[in-house]
């Protein structure tokens, strides 16, 4: 395995938040509703691992340092991973499992059918993460997982319909969002390597 420093860094890194906040929890720091507390949190660290996989292919044409891709799907899968405790902290602390309830929630809460939307895309693209269902879909495999375009569009509206009073820290989210978008764009992506040749040649000159 490359990079396994590395790639452990990363890991202990993603899985010590959701440990910290259920810690925070049980020592009644997150406030009078802290399971809301745990949802919120929970669904913004799901769009954060987000904005950093979709970083890491930049990151490596900018640095030329193959660790950046070494992670990647460590990275996806802990996306997944948030998102799942997202949902499962929202039936259990919202719902308190009262399925019956659901009804009434999307028809107050519309936003909840976006983020399902996007749990979806996520679900998908996590069960073929694996090198198998690269072999067996063959080129349709990338086509499948450009579906992370889409999900990062569903995860920001899922976002700003609920911090619609205050777009301040939405605005940051969907900024980056928005270069990384950019900077996948083929003709910017052929230029990447090309604009960090040129930095370098200036810097040795000078």
């Amino acid at each position: 395995m490359r990079f396994p420093v590395w790639r452990v860094g990363v890991f202990i890194a993603a899985a010590v938040w959701p440990l910290f906040w259920l810690y925070e929890a049980l020592m009644n720091s997150l406030g009078p509703d802290p399971g809301k507390v745990l949802v919120d949190r929970l669904g913004l660290g799901t769009l954060i691992l987000l904005l950093i996989t979709l970083s890491m292919t930049p990151l490596q044409k900018l640095t030329g340092w193959a660790g950046w891709i070494a992670v990647r799907r460590q990275l996806g899968l802990w996306c997944f991973t948030y998102v799942v405790l997202h949902l499962s902290g929202y039936a259990a602390f919202i719902l308190g499992f009262d399925w019956s309830q659901l009804g009434v929630e999307l028809s107050k809460r519309p936003y909840i059918i976006v983020g399902a939307l996007g749990f979806l895309g996520l679900l998908a693209l996590a069960v073929t993460s694996n090198r198998y269902s690269q072999r067996r879909l063959g080129v349709r495999w990338k086509k499948l997982h450009r579906l992370v375009y889409l999900i990062l569009g569903l995860g920001l509206l899922h976002m700003l319909w609920i911090v619609r009073a205050d777009l301040k820290e939405w605005s940051i989210y969907a900024f980056i969002g928005a270069v990384l978008l950019i900077l996948r764009v083929p003709p910017v992506m052929r230029r990447i390597p090309r604009l960090l040749g040129r930095k370098v040649a200036s810097a040795t000159k000078a």
